[in-house]
C-alpha cells in the first residue's frame, strides 16, 4: 500500500487527472497480471515483450526479492552497502537538478 500512496503522490505533482487514471490502470495490471499477444507466430518477439513489460512492471525485481534460499552476513553487507550508495547518487543528483531547475526559474 506504501508504494500505491508514493505513486499517487509523484503523480499528483505533474497532473491530477492523468494521476489517477495511471494508478487505477496500474493497479489493474498488478490485478490481472501481465498480458502479451504473439503475433505471427512470432514467439521470440513476444518474449522480448514479455521481458520489457515485467521489467518496467516491478514483477521481476519482486521476483527476485523474495529469495527462499539463506543469504549470508557478507553478501547482505555488499547489498546493504550497495543500496546506500545508489540511495546517495540519487539523492545528488535530485539536489542537482533542484539547483537548475531553481536558477532556471529565477531567471539566472
Amino acid at each position: 500500500m506504501n508504494a500505491v500512496a508514493k505513486r499517487v503522490a509523484t503523480l499528483l505533482l505533474t497532473s491530477p487527472r492523468s494521476a489517477l487514471a495511471s494508478v487505477v490502470n496500474w493497479e489493474l495490471q498488478q490485478w490481472r497480471g501481465i498480458r502479451v499477444k504473439v503475433r505471427n507466430n512470432n514467439l521470440e518477439q513476444a518474449l522480448t515483450l514479455l521481458q520489457r513489460k515485467m521489467q518496467s512492471s516491478g514483477i521481476e525485481r519482486m521476483i527476485k526479492n523474495e529469495q527462499t534460499h539463506h543469504i549470508k552476513n557478507s553478501e547482505k553487507r555488499v547489498l546493504a552497502k550497495k543500496n546506500l550508495e545508489r540511495k546517495i547518487r540519487g539523492q545528488d543528483l535530485a539536489r542537482k537538478l533542484k539547483a537548475i531547475l531553481v536558477k532556471k526559474v529565477r531567471g539566472l
